[in-house]
Order: structure tokens, then sequence, then C-alpha cells
């Protein structure tokens, strides 16, 4: 079988000309170490563009990057929310619907999760540090989730729900030592989501979809990052790839 193409959305450039789409490369390389090919998926493709793209993908990663527009779930902005792309967030709230209705496989990686909890009617902390540990449980000991260390550096644990949770099978552990580079989380979970993973202030680092025959997997931390030295993040790629190629040998999508 041929390597599945693997959707990957982009970044886009704000308050800047020209204007850019833009990607880190860790994403492609990491998507092509575990057998797919990456397909770059950016803001401001017109509707018939995406959608002879769309039929081609067996696979979706959504990325990292700048914060979601806080009115996609009606609140008004904070004043640490930052890098807001109208046409990135379009673009991806729709490719989390796409992704759902056509049963297609998707990996969602910090940004990328906080979208899908969004597309799915949740919302976020816009800034951990000026509402989440308002709110949190004063025994809990704050994460700094913003990390100094190098991204390809893990700064701190994770604990993952072992039982009946597609994250755990993947990865194979009940606690993974994870890199950090976000300061939004989920705040009220989407329709349909269930959270399998927190850091140990409470933050939720990992989502999947309650529904267990549908591949939807979100991580809060970004191991593209870590695939040269840790094989459970090679092991949430390879787990999208190999999901991908088994859609394809019997997908109808036309």
């Amino acid at each position: 079988m041929k390597p599945p193409l693997i959707g990957v959305s982009t970044s886009i450039t704000v308050d800047t000309s020209p204007e850019r789409a833009y990607v880190n490369t860790a994403y492609l390389s990491a998507i092509q170490a575990a057998g797919g090919i990456p397909v770059l998926l950016p803001p401001r493709l017109d509707g018939d563009a995406l959608a002879t793209l769309w039929r081609r993908l067996e696979g979706l990663v959504l990325t990292g990057g700048g914060d979601i527009d806080p009115a996609r779930f009606g609140e008004a902005r904070h004043a640490a929310t930052d890098d807001v792309a109208p046409a990135r967030d379009a673009l991806e709230l729709d490719l989390v619907h796409r992704a759902l209705a056509d049963d297609v496989p998707l990996f969602a990686i910090c940004r990328g999760v906080q979208v899908v909890n969004v597309a799915l009617g949740g919302s976020l902390y816009q800034d951990i540090a000026g509402e989440y540990r308002d709110a949190a449980d004063a025994k809990r000991t704050p994460l700094r989730h913003s990390q100094a260390e190098p991204r390809d550096q893990p700064t701190h644990p994770v604990k993952v729900l072992g039982e009946g949770t597609r994250l755990a099978a993947i990865v194979g552990a009940l606690e993974l030592a994870v890199n950090s580079m976000h300061h939004q989380a989920i705040k009220t979970l989407g329709r349909g989501l269930r959270e399998v993973a927190w850091a140990p202030d409470g933050i939720i680092e990992g989502v999947e979809l309650a529904d267990g025959d549908r591949f939807v997997v979100g991580v809060q931390w970004h191991p593209e990052e870590l695939v040269a030295r840790d094989p459970v993040a090679r092991s949430l790629f390879a787990a999208l790839v190999g999901e991908a190629r088994r859609r394809a040998s019997r997908s109808t999508r036309v």
C-alpha cells in the first residue's frame, strides 16, 4: 500500500507584510519517519482547493501555534491572548468537522487539541497564569507550562488514564515525561471528548473522542520535538499513520 497522505495545518503570520504560511519542520519529519507523507494545509485555501486536497487525505495533524479567537467560545479577549489568526481558526475548525464527518484519523497537538475542544463546544483558559491558577485547588503546585528549556527536553510529568483509553494503548505507560510550550489550556470539555491525561497541577494534557471507534487523539505537549529520543513520541505518530493506512484500505470517500 502507498504511504498515506497526512494533512498538516500551518500557522500564518499576523500583522506582517507579506503574509506567510509556515510550519515547523519537526512535524513533517515525524510524519515521514512514521511512514506518512505530509501535505500542508495553509489558511487562505479556497473552497475548491481545500475540497480537492481533502478527498486525497487519509489522516490529519493539527499543529501548535498562536491563540484561538476567544469569541469562538463566547468570551472576551484576555490581555494575554496573542497571535490570533482568524483565517487559521476558520480553516482548522472546519477541518475538525470534516474529519469527524468523514471518519478521518485526527491527531491534535498543543493548539490543535484546543481547536478540537472549541470545535466541539468547549472553552479554554486564555492564560494559565492569570486564570487557571486563580481557580485551581490551592493544594496543587502550579507548573510553568511555557518552558525555557530546549524544545526537545521534557520538563514535567503527565499521568495517563489507563483503563480503556486509546492514548494509554498507544503509549504503553501511565506516566510520561513531556515538554511544555503553551500558556492556554482546556477549561470546559467539548461534546463527546473525554480527558485522558493530566499535568500534576490538574491541567488537561490529553483528550480523545469518547467514541472509541474513531481515532481522535489530542495532546497538549509537543511530541514532534521528542521523536529523536522518545519512543512514546514516535508511537503517537505511528498510531496515526497506521490508522490512516487502515482507513485508506477501506475508504469509500470520493
